[in-house]
């Protein structure tokens, strides 16, 4: 659940002798994220592709590639039964592909997963930060309430991805009536579509919009919800979505998107 609850899970094989000062010399460690570029998943695994050369041994080059697809189901495909087995590659999957073996909410019939995640190692979590709920600026919610009011459009990658579980969780425990729109690449097409006036807004990492700085600063973005279990220091106006919940049960459930 700790991993699950993260922002982001780093998973790789690693070889037994991955201590051996010559395990990774003259080799190049590829990080294979599943979601687009420009994401804050690939913002994550391009800051430690940055830094982790220097920490492994033999300090390789590191590089990163995006796979995105099907809320990483492309990518552990490929990590599993493609890339190579000597530690070299890594990925970085969205958080809800931990549960997927149980849930099954990325693959109803289990057919589109080819890898088992009891054979690969997790190898740690680099980031730890809340789903924040937000809308375009020129749209009439600025609370809540309103969302549940009036109907609204959401923008989001697939069925199984953060941006679809949370505004359809809102929905169910919080009374909002989102409609969830799918097929967006990534998250930036997603925030075009806010600026086009195609969709009112998503549900992404906080990092995400920290990444639009003109957005931050010209207050472009409205965060309405946070989804970690205590308001973030500088969004300490902006409540979490247990404390909105009415009953325990929902707060239960909400809990389990909490990272912080």
């Amino acid at each position: 659940i700790a991993t699950f609850a993260a922002a982001l899970g780093l998973l790789a094989s690693l070889p037994a002798t991955a201590q051996e000062e010559a395990a990774f010399k003259g080799k190049t460690v590829r990080i294979l994220v599943g979601g687009a570029s420009g994401a804050a998943y690939d913002f994550v695994g391009r800051a430690i592709a940055a830094h982790i050369g220097r920490h492994l041994p033999g300090e390789p080059a590191v590089v990163v590639e995006n796979m995105p697809g099907a809320a990483s189901i492309v990518m552990m495909n490929h990590l599993y039964n493609r890339a190579a087995k000597d530690g070299t590659a890594m990925g970085m999957p969205l958080n809800g592909i931990v549960l997927e073996p149980r849930l099954k909410s990325l693959s109803r019939d289990g057919s589109n997963v080819h890898f088992d995640l009891s054979k690969m190692r997790f190898v740690g979590t680099p980031a730890q930060q809340p789903q924040v709920l937000w809308v375009w600026h020129k749209t009439p919610y600025a609370t809540l309430d309103d969302l549940k009011k009036t109907p609204s459009n959401f923008g989001s990658t697939a069925p199984g991805g953060d941006n679809f579980i949370l505004p359809t969780l809102a929905n169910a425990l919080l009374g909002t009536q989102m409609k969830v729109i799918t097929g967006y690449k990534g998250v930036n097409d997603i925030f075009l579509a806010a600026e086009q006036g195609e969709v009112h807004g998503a549900t992404v990492n906080f990092s995400s919009l920290l990444g639009k700085p003109d957005w931050m600063k010209e207050k472009k973005a409205r965060i309405l919800i946070q989804f970690g279990t205590e308001r973030l220091v500088n969004l300490k106006d902006v409540p979490t979505a247990i404390e909105l919940a009415s009953d325990e049960a929902s707060k239960q459930m909400l809990r389990v998107y909490a990272t912080k």
